[in-house]
């Protein structure tokens, strides 16, 4: 009985979307539109993590050490920061590293480097360069280094200078900008989710309302309501997959011809996003899509029909 039902269902549900197929055809590009915003949220939600992701590599501290430090006690402390959750990487600058960096730095300075070659020796202590997992976690790394972990084996202090306090206005600075931005991208997220929702049921309620004399028939003949709505909900779930797929289809040539442009102004080749993430992405936009369908088919029926 209930494989018939299935079936009775899903014939009305396609003769309805034959016999009104413009109103049908209308709320499928009006559903795809919806999708396609949503689309467009999951890319700049993408493009946004690129350019955090660039702002964050930006950011970090230097420990420098004194130049009687032996290189022992600096890869013992490096092991120490590598095994805090905290830290996302340390890079170990050797003492004659940090002169060749300091040379090239200033190729263009010939008073300096003719100061330096006077000195005869390597004024310059090894360093360690430390890039968190995130912005906020720097003044936990910087207490850590100040605590007795950072001395040497002998319990000496090595370290020279941390220029943390150096870039804690810089780094406070970006860990407002991070997270009031992550937080307006989620506010605006929600609020285009509200009225692609709101969009969708309207446009599915018109599609409902041409029916209303079949429903008010079906049931004077003892029509459940499961019976009624199934109809529906299946023409919902129609409307949603072909929508989704129809999104799907435009966002190739979208992506590609934006692929070049956003990977040079945000670092991030959209089109190669597409294609890496696709079906992940599929699954996104084809359950969203199913489930506006259903959800705006169920509503309609119940609240502005009665059923």
């Amino acid at each position: 009985m209930l494989i018939v039902n299935i079936k009775r269902i899903t014939k009305s549900a396609i003769v309805n979307l034959w016999r009104s197929r413009v109103v049908s055809l209308s709320s499928i590009l009006v559903m795809s539109i919806t999708l396609f915003v949503f689309g467009t949220l999951i890319f700049s939600n993408a493009l946004l993590e690129s350019v955090l992701t660039q702002i964050k590599s930006k950011v970090d501290i230097n420990v420098y050490f004194s130049t009687t430090a032996v290189e022992e006690d600096v890869l013992a402390i490096k092991q120490s920061l590598e095994g805090l959750s905290e830290v996302g990487s340390v890079e170990y600058i050797s003492s004659e590293q940090a002169l060749e960096n300091f040379k090239l730095r200033h190729g263009d300075d010939q008073l300096t480097l003719q100061a330096l070659e006077e000195l005869g020796n390597n004024p310059l202590g090894p360093a360690l360069n430390i890039q968190a997992k995130e912005t906020q976690q720097y003044e936990f790394i910087a207490k850590f280094l100040e605590s007795d972990n950072a001395l040497s084996s002998e319990g000496a202090d090595i370290i020279d200078k941390v220029n943390y306090n150096q870039n804690k206005i810089v780094i406070d600075r970006l860990s407002k900008i991070i997270s009031a931005t992550e937080r307006i991208g989620l506010i605006v997220t929600l609020l285009l989710v509200i009225m692609s929702i709101i969009i969708t049921f309207n446009t599915i309620r018109l599609t409902i309302y041409i029916s209303k004399e079949e429903i008010a028939v079906m049931r004077l003949v003892g029509a459940s309501n499961k019976y009624v709505r199934g109809p529906f909900v299946v023409e919902g779930m129609i409307y949603g997959a072909i929508s989704a797929l129809l999104t799907l289809f435009v966002f190739l040539p979208v992506t590609y011809y934006l692929g070049s442009f956003s990977e040079k102004l945000f670092g991030l080749n959209m089109f190669s996003h597409y294609l890496g993430n696709f079906w992940s992405i599929s699954l996104i936009i084809l359950g969203s899509g199913i489930f506006l369908g259903v959800v705006s088919s169920y509503l309609a029926v119940r609240k502005y029909l009665k059923v």
